[in-house]
């Protein structure tokens, strides 16, 4: 190692219009369910900052100042890599992971949520949830929170599809990783803090 470095939870600490985003797409839902689609709709374009497009892309864009991989020593007589096969977790896998994570990061926090209800909610209000081909044609308040299905140990160092090796992440989270290591990339294991708790559905009542 060249330099010594601090371990932390996540890349980048959430910025305020996350949580904002959150209870603006909370509310988009609520009045969704009690037919004031207008709201629904202003509510959902309220959500689409900026500044949360801003805090995605300086993690996972190219050339990240907030990303720094170092070079971790291996044990010479460390076995070598056996891969398994990568695979998506299934869907009861998938669901317990979210019940399990609370819907929010373990890394850095954020309140996450499935790209199948995206998709739900896009289908009925298409105009106010953009998701274009190009990361600055999608709606910044799903694109930060767009769950994912994360490997610890990644798959191309080894890691297994166990239960025990995936958590729930945000897409900047996990994609600002890539395939390195927790030590390669200075972060603190999630799985020994506590998942965050709270009211947050990952807006699952959207019907």
């Amino acid at each position: 190692m060249v330099e010594d470095y601090f371990y932390q939870s996540c890349f980048r600490a959430p910025i305020p219009e996350i949580a904002d985003a959150a209870r603006y797409l909370d509310a988009a839902v609520s009045a969704h369910l009690s037919g004031h689609r207008a709201l629904a709709i202003e509510l959902l374009k309220l959500a689409d900052m900026p500044a949360i497009r801003e805090w995605t892309e300086s993690i996972w864009g190219r050339g990240s100042a907030y990303i720094k991989v170092r070079t971790v020593e291996q044990v010479a007589a460390q076995a070598p890599i056996v891969r398994v096969v990568s695979r998506m977790p299934n869907a009861a896998e998938k669901q317990a992971l979210l019940l399990r994570d609370g819907f929010h990061c373990r890394f850095c926090g954020i309140p996450v949520i499935r790209a199948e209800t995206r998709k739900r909610i896009a289908a009925q209000y298409p105009d106010a949830l953009p998701w274009g081909k190009k990361n600055n044609l999608q709606h910044a308040g799903f694109q930060a929170m767009w769950a994912q299905y994360d490997h610890i140990l990644p798959h191309a160092k080894g890691g297994d599809n166990s239960i025990g090796n995936m958590v729930i992440t945000c897409a900047p989270c996990n994609f600002g990783r890539m395939q390195y290591t927790l030590d390669e990339t200075a972060l603190l294991d999630p799985r020994e803090r506590e998942p965050i708790r709270s009211l947050w559905d990952g807006l699952e009542r959207f019907r």
